[in-house]
Order: C-alpha cells, then structure tokens, then sequence
C-alpha cells in the first residue's frame, strides 16, 4: 500500500492566498488576537471544511482537526505551527507549516484508504508573542510549562490586558493550561518551519533536518543613576544610567567570544529620554541563545558580572529582572533518524542545523517525541516584508515533509 504523496502546488497556492487575504505593502498582517489573525483562521477553517474535518479550539485557543486513522485508538500523528505573525511580517513564517499540514491531511483524507494511525493538524496561538511578549502560549499551554499568574500585569501597547483581550476570544487564561490533556491522544509532533536565518541559503541547502532549538535565557536590566541637568551636572560628577547601560551592552556584545552563541541588546530605554537631561534610569534588554546548557549558564553569569561592574563603577544601582527561559531542546533521536532518511531521500544527504529561533515544536518536545525540518530563507531574511524562499525549495520541503509524517505513520 502506497503512501500518498502531497500536493506541494496547492500548498504553495493556499499559502498565496493566505497572503493575499492577511498582508499589505507592509508585509504580513496576522498579529494573534487581532482581525487579521482572525481572518487567517477563517481561511485554514474553509480548507478544513473541504476536507469535511471537524474544527475543535481548546482552553488555550490553539485549533485542531484530526482525521481518523484505520486504528483510531492508537495515538495520533500531530503537524502543525502558527498562523500568528510580527507586524509588518513574513508570509512563510509559520503559515508554511501550517498548509504543509493541511497538505498532508489533504492527501490523505483523498486518498483510497485513510492513515494507518489518526493524523492532527493545529495551529498554535500566539506563538510569536508580539502583542503581550508571551512567546509560544498556546504550545506552552500544551506542555505544562506556563504559568497563568506570570501573566499578570502584560498589556499591549494600547493598555488592554492580556486576560481581556483573551476572554474577548474566549480564552481564559487561568483555564488555559487545561488543554493538557489533550496531549493523552497524541504520540508525535512533526513541524515544517522556514530557517529564518543565511546558513542554508549560503549552503545551497534546499531542506535540513532541526537537530533542535538553542535555549535562551532572556532579562532586563534597570540602571538607576541621578537624572540631572545637561549643561551644568559636570561630568566627573554624573551619575549616568544611559552610559552604564551603554557600557553593558557593549559587553554583552563581547560575552560569545568566550563561550560562541549569540547575545542581543535589543531594547534600551531612557528616562527622562531628553536631550537636555543626564539619564536617572535605563532599562536594557538582554537575549542570550545557545544550544549547550553550560556555555548558556557562561553566558548569563558573564552579563550579570559586566552590569554589576559597570553600574559600580559610574556609581549607579543594577536590578535584574528575568523575563523568560528556555533550555537547549535536543529533538527526539528517533524522529531525527527519520527526518534524516527523509531528507536523503529527497537531496540525497540528510544535513542538520540547530535552530537559533524558537519553535512551538520547542515547547512540544517538552512532553512529546518531536522534530522539525526547514526549508531556506532567501537572504536570512525574516519577520519582514522581504520575507522569502525559491518556490522550488519550498515544494521540495513540502513534499519531503509529507514524506517524512509517512514515515513516521509506518514506523
């Protein structure tokens, strides 16, 4: 009995359309708990409807639709990730996990027999975070790892609390971690991702397997010095919280020389913020990734040791503020083997890349056997509107994706 193959051009086709339901000139337009992302959804229900699958939503917003295998006690087959994107996103992030999934469940539900075990699809909420900064909710919900009342306090940029805008979606997030126990039917998850960085497309790598995700460790600093006057605060006597900020980061930037990684300064904000004024308080952003464990805690020692030292040193106070945390997630030995072979198949080599972005897959793999694999980003280029891969590429890893759920339904 022959596996059936997935239609990689109406993937391609449904991903198009997605764009032209959900982007502008600007980019993607899909950022969760928004109309746009509602109206991405309202596509990926008009193609489940095709398949005549029933559409469930969960305690966490998370949606799923599951096709019945031949041995429908058996633990199902998940693929799946994100419809959710940054504003002024890319079109391929997460979507093309998403109708890869589709496409799957598409050739499947169409062909003579279905699955031997019951496939899922789903599309995990918020993974982006971009609008309360709570990356991966919906997955992270499904884990177990999220915690309701550190959720306290998050608000968009308007003001509106994470719980309202939520509850306006019917999801309340104190009953979120209750989709749990959905993961009692589910054996595996598969994930088909953009890299989102340059190594494949400077490789000329058209489809890799995801050994796993770096983990993170990602914090604020508040420098609190003396706001004082521009013109006459001499300066052997200030006491600059924007320097001493300015000093760490420079530091930060120095912290993988060491130990490899990558760490990131990507937010610094001053008060009183004016060109008149010596800054009293500084509040810095740092991002720390690295796929080993010890290197990683190197890293988080190593900033902590330069912001303390450069606070005493221009005489100003140092809080620290962790924001989150994930360790290095190592994908399931198994499913990587079969990833491999898939990929051999497919361009005659099985290359490997751990991702330095987090996946919902991530989470996942917490509690679940998991893997990815991706396909290339034009220029490393994501999270914007130049977001891209060649359209060959893109059907190969769709089609070795679905290759790759074939396996893993035979294995």
């Amino acid at each position: 009995m022959s596996a059936p193959g997935v239609d990689a051009a109406r993937v391609l086709a449904d991903l198009r359309e997605l764009r032209n339901r959900t982007a502008d000139e600007r980019g993607a337009q899909r950022l969760c708990w928004t109309d746009g992302w509602l109206n991405a959804r309202a596509f990926l229900e008009e193609l489940l409807a095709e398949l005549n699958l029933e559409i469930e939503r969960d305690e966490a917003g998370n949606l799923w639709a599951l096709l019945e295998g031949r041995d429908s006690g058996a633990p199902a087959l998940a693929l799946g990730s994100h419809l959710d994107s940054v504003p002024d996103g890319g079109w391929l992030d997460g979507a093309l996990g998403v109708m890869a999934a589709v496409g799957v469940l598409r050739a499947h539900a169409q062909a003579d027999t279905p699955p031997a075990r019951s496939l899922a699809v789903v599309d995990w909420a918020d993974e982006e975070g971009a609008r309360f900064g709570r990356s991966l909710f919906g997955s992270s919900a499904f884990s177990g790892s999220l915690d309701p009342a550190a959720l306290d306090g998050l608000a968009d940029e308007a003001g509106m609390s994470i719980a309202r805008v939520l509850s306006e979606h019917g999801v309340d997030v104190a009953r979120a971690p209750e989709c749990a126990a959905r993961r009692d039917g589910i054996g595996q998850y598969l994930e088909l991702h953009i890299e989102q960085g340059p190594r494949m497309d400077a490789e000329g790598t058209p489809v890799a397997v995801v050994a796993g995700c770096v983990g993170i460790e990602r914090l604020r600093f508040e420098f609190t010095g003396q706001a004082s006057h521009a013109g006459t605060t001499p300066m052997a006597m200030r006491r600059d919280a924007a320097l001493a900020a300015a000093e760490a980061a420079l530091a930060v930037e120095r912290v993988p020389i060491a130990h490899g990684g990558v760490a990131t300064t990507g937010e610094l904000r001053l008060t009183p913020g004016i060109a008149t004024a010596v800054a009293g308080e500084a509040v810095l952003s740092v991002d720390l990734r690295h796929e080993n464990a010890l290197d990683l805690a190197g890293m988080l020692a190593g900033v902590r040791a330069a912001a303390h030292a450069v606070a005493a040193a221009r005489d100003c106070e140092v809080n620290e503020h962790p924001v989150w945390r994930i360790d290095p997630t190592p994908f399931d030995p198994g499913l990587v083997d079969l990833a491999r072979a898939a990929c051999a198949d497919a361009v005659g080599s099985g290359h490997e890349i751990t991702s330095g972005a987090l996946h919902d897959a991530a989470e996942v793999a917490r509690v679940l056997p998991a893997a990815m694999l991706f396909a290339p980003s034009t220029a490393g280029i994501s999270h914007a509107v130049g977001e891209d891969t060649p359209e060959a590429d893109l059907a190969l890893a769709i089609e070795t994706f679905g290759a790759l759920a074939n396996r893993v339904l035979e294995a």
